[in-house]
């Protein structure tokens, strides 16, 4: 059978040579005579999956020596609450920047380890922009600022990075990252979710300065703490050894591609390319602010809501799945992360054309 277009927005589609690898090395890696996923964490084979993995993504991302990058566990929900508990350091606030349903929960969470002030937020309940720079109360007393720099859900994004001053920025980066450079040293702490743009759910990546380790909280348990974790080499407890080992042949991928500024030609190419579609059509609209459209995400609603089922069995149908928007917002998703390859977009917007042709009124 042939693979369809899978526009999720997590669990996403890996690079297919990806899968091709994996599967030609599950039952001998290398000749070892087992697979990876048998193999002791402490072993050599192991070992070296995750250093390499670590420096494929040192060297993708530019990450300097002064920080940590971590392989953990619990997705980037458990990082809501572990960024609180370890960066803290003695104060009581944050500052929590809200532009969509994942910022939202990013606050619920903090709010159980100290005062959040939601320095910017919208002014009614949908998530379409990002608040003037100028609104926002932003405090130096502020442990740190958290901001979610792209809303999966919303389909809101950041395109530059706040300024923070001195108070280290905290970035939820679950569905942008890997998708272009960026500045590690603007951030005191990057975190996210595999799922999306890095690999299988089960790893989550944490990119934190080592100044900002050490200080967690009494309570905090081990598996969360930075410090802890980082001197066990990510290994404080069993890892989730094939996880990361796929995440590392995507990052592998990634360097074969070109790095992360081919990839960004790519995305910034897909993700035009589809809101031009939508936004010359009475049928398809996207409500995100232009400034703020997410390259990552794309949201859209048609004029009928009650066509809604048609265009999914359609869509499914044609081989591009899992488009419906999520539950909170309703219409329409397309996830379109660096794995999506530009011929997908090019079949959804072929897709999309001939089904407002067929029933648009």
């Amino acid at each position: 059978m042939s693979r369809i277009y899978n526009f999720s927005a997590g669990p996403a589609m890996l690079p297919e040579a990806v899968l091709l690898q994996a599967q030609a090395e599950l039952p001998d890696w290398h000749g070892a005579g087992a697979s990876i996923m048998e193999m002791s964490h402490r072993g050599k084979e192991f070992v070296s999956v995750h250093a390499r993995a670590e420096q494929d993504v040192r060297d993708l991302l530019g990450v300097p020596d002064d920080y940590h990058v971590l392989f953990l566990q619990g997705g980037a929900t458990t990082q809501f609450a572990a960024v609180c508990m370890n960066l803290l350091h003695g104060k009581t606030r944050a500052d929590y920047i809200l532009t969509g349903s994942w910022g939202k929960k990013a606050i619920s969470e903090a709010k159980k380890y100290c005062d959040v002030n939601v320095a910017a937020a919208p002014k009614g309940e949908t998530f379409t922009s990002i608040p003037a720079v100028d609104t926002w109360s932003l405090g130096p007393d502020a442990a740190y600022v958290h901001y979610t720099p792209n809303e999966t859900i919303d389909g809101v994004e950041f395109h530059w990075v706040p300024d923070t001053g001195d108070v280290p920025l905290v970035a939820d980066v679950s569905s942008t990252i890997l998708s272009r450079p960026i500045d590690v040293r603007r951030f005191g702490l990057l975190y996210a979710g595999a799922q999306k743009n890095i690999g299988p759910a089960g790893v989550t990546l944490v990119i934190v300065r080592k100044d900002l380790c050490g200080e967690a909280l009494p309570l905090t348990p081990s598996a969360v703490d930075y410090a802890q974790q980082a001197k066990a080499d990510s290994m404080l407890n069993t890892p989730p050894t094939y996880t990361v080992y796929l995440a590392g042949l995507v990052f592998q991928w990634l360097k074969a591609q070109g790095g992360l500024s081919a990839m960004a030609s790519v995305n910034e190419r897909k993700a035009a390319k589809l809101y031009a579609a939508i936004d010359a059509s009475n049928f398809y609209r996207n409500s995100v602010e232009k400034a703020c459209r997410s390259w990552m995400n794309v949201p859209f609603v048609l004029a009928d809501a009650d066509l809604d089922q048609e265009f999914l069995d359609g869509a499914e149908a044609a081989g591009l799945t899992t488009l419906k928007g999520h539950r909170s917002v309703g219409g329409m998703r397309a996830s379109i992360y660096n794995a999506m390859p530009e011929a997908g977009v090019d079949a959804l917007i072929d897709y999309m054309a001939d089904f407002e042709k067929r029933v648009g009124r």
